[in-house]
C-alpha cells in the first residue's frame, strides 16, 4: 500500500468519525432541548423522556436542525411556554456545546 493510499484511508477514517461525533452530538443537543422544553411546559418523568425522544427523531424529517427548532417553537407555543426565536437559537447551540461537552467526559470516563 503507498503512501497515497495510506494518507487516502487515514482521511476517509477520519471523516466517518467526525460525521459520527457530530450526529451524536446533535441528536444529544436534540434530547437536551427536549428536556429543557418539557420542564418549560410543565411535562415531567417519563413523558419528559418521551417528548425528548420526539425531538431526537425530529430531527430525522429534513437534513439540519430546522425541523427539531419549529417542532420545540410549536409546542412551547400550544402550551402556552413559548420563546423568542433569538433565545431558542441561543439555546439549541449552547446545548451543541453541552453536548459536545458530555460526549467528551463520557469517552474519558470510559462510558
Amino acid at each position: 500500500m503507498s503512501t497515497f493510499d495510506r494518507r487516502e484511508k487515514g482521511q476517509e477514517a477520519k471523516y466517518a468519525h467526525d460525521e459520527e461525533l457530530n450526529f451524536k452530538i446533535n441528536a444529544r443537543r436534540n434530547k437536551l432541548l427536549g428536556l429543557w422544553a418539557a420542564e418549560r411546559m410543565g411535562i415531567q418523568g417519563a413523558d419528559a423522556d418521551a417528548y425528548a425522544k420526539e425531538c431526537v427523531l425530529a430531527d430525522f424529517e429534513e437534513p439540519g436542525e430546522e425541523d427539531v427548532y419549529r417542532k420545540v417553537m410549536a409546542d412551547l407555543e400550544k402550551a402556552k411556554a413559548p420563546v423568542s426565536e433569538h433565545d431558542m437559537r441561543r439555546k439549541m447551540a449552547g446545548l451543541v456545546e453541552t453536548a459536545r461537552e458530555q460526549l467528551e467526559n463520557q469517552v474519558k470516563s470510559g462510558g
